[in-house]
């Protein structure tokens, strides 16, 4: 397997079983009906776990474009991966998907509400908030490369390094998920909800591509603050990279508020 396809792979698995979860807690009819974010957290952090597990030997098992785009800029992984490597993790977005659609098929018609089927396949603010949107996905993508960059710098016995990952997701998830429902990767969001959008589910409703560029721009946002903030103070190297995140987060917050200025005048 080349690792083009290991990201494909390892991204379904992610995705099959983070949005299955998701799937079974609220979709009507299902046993796990209401089990509730706990429930969803840990199984999230067990997805990952087991993606990385799946796929690790055969790519570099990012599942993720930010993160990706982190090791990218921390300079031990080559720009020009970067492209084939998103491309893979959002296909494998889509398929993971297009797989819990098709496992919960009958449950989609036994609920009633396009919210709840949206929410199966996407994340969501908990209040719409363009700012506040931004700065959550951003943190939670802070800390979960900063946990990646740290759990990667301590010596694990053979096979645990995954484990220390899906408890990383867990904790940020836990701790950090309840605002937005912690996409802190694009493809995870950007390729179900490319699914939601193609996918024949009973009563479905749009597909809310409003809120899309949140889950894209905060994690990549976060993943750049994270690799620079880490060379500058655990590595001791300030670089112009450095200055340019914190203009591009200056000018991101900066949009969002005026977003935030235009809907509050709307309303």
């Amino acid at each position: 397997m080349n690792p083009f396809w290991g990201e494909v792979i390892g991204t379904m698995i992610l995705v099959l079983l983070g949005n299955g979860v998701v799937a079974g807690v609220n979709l009507k009819k299902t046993f796990s009906n209401g089990a509730g974010w706990v429930v969803i957290t840990i199984a999230w952090g067990l997805g990952v776990t087991l993606g990385i597990y799946a796929v690790g030997n055969f790519s570099e098992a990012h599942l993720n474009p930010a993160v990706t785009l982190g090791m990218a800029m921390m300079g031990t992984f080559s720009w020009g991966d970067v492209p084939g490597y998103i491309l893979a993790q959002i296909i494998g977005g889509i398929l993971g998907a297009i797989i819990v659609y098709l496992h919960y098929l009958p449950h989609w018609k036994m609920t009633e509400e396009p919210a709840t089927k949206l929410g199966v396949f996407v994340t969501g603010p908990a209040i719409p908030h363009a700012v506040g949107n931004l700065l959550s996905e951003i943190i939670g993508t802070f800390f979960l490369i900063i946990g990646l960059l740290t759990i990667g710098a301590n010596d694990f016995a053979d096979g645990l390094n995954p484990l220390a990952v899906g408890l990383l997701i867990v904790a940020i998830g836990m701790s950090l998920g309840g605002t937005t429902g912690y996409a802190i990767n694009p493809a995870r969001d950007l390729g179900p909800r490319i699914a939601h959008f193609i996918l024949p589910i009973p009563g479905k409703g749009p597909s809310n591509w409003k809120y899309a560029p949140v889950p894209i721009i905060g994690p990549f946002i976060g993943a750049g603050l994270a690799a620079v903030f880490y060379r500058a103070v655990y590595l001791g190297e300030v670089t112009i990279a450095f200055w340019i995140m914190l203009f591009l987060l200056t000018v991101t917050l900066f949009i969002a508020k005026r977003i935030d200025k235009r809907r509050s005048i709307q309303q």
